[in-house]
């Protein structure tokens, strides 16, 4: 699949089929967040592959809406030193999370992230180090409904270019802030 056609037809997925991942798919993942961007090259990340039904289950139960992560083939906990530390860490692992995320969309491989609210009990889990810390993690899988690859996005998912993207200058008619817009 060509990068144009994964962006425009990317959509979370969060519904999986049994099917296992292929290592070499796995490995194909797990280097596409590697090779991600980062403020001044400093790859504020560190990327825990999570295969294990018992600990699928646990880290679904740790975000609101995080119970996908339950029925995914592959779990990949995405780590960082202390995000308050300096802005851009959290920017650098989700930058992380998108090439990844886009690799796997390529294959034919669905995905969605996850929010860890209770980020805490994730160290119990996953038995990372306290000066690191995880607030994301991303499952994937193959798509129950393997259509969702090759369906074309739904009209009026998406805001408008238009409303979205300016040049030059804010334009006096629109709103000042995002909130303005829910």
């Amino acid at each position: 699949m060509e990068i144009t056609q994964a962006i425009q037809t990317k959509r979370a997925v969060r519904e999986f089929s049994q099917q296992p991942i292929p290592e070499e798919a796995v490995l194909a993942i797990l280097h596409a967040g590697r090779r991600a961007q980062s403020s001044k090259n400093t790859q504020p990340w560190w990327f825990l592959a999570i295969r294990d039904r018992q600990q699928l289950q646990a880290l679904s139960e740790l975000g609101t809406y995080a119970s996908h992560l339950a029925t995914a083939a592959l779990g990949v906990a995405i780590l960082t030193p202390d995000p308050a530390a300096r802005w851009s860490i959290m920017f650098d692992a989700g930058q992380a999370a998108a090439y990844m995320q886009l690799a796997a969309w390529g294959m034919g491989i669905g995905s969605c992230l996850v929010t860890l609210h209770n980020p805490e009990p994730a160290r119990q889990v996953l038995g990372f180090p306290e000066d690191v810390h995880a607030r994301m993690a991303i499952s994937f899988g193959y798509p129950a409904d393997p259509s969702l690859i090759d369906r074309p996005p739904r009209p009026g998912g998406r805001k408008s270019f238009q409303e979205k993207v300016f040049f030059d200058r804010w334009p006096e008619a629109q709103p000042s802030s995002p909130s303005a817009h829910r």
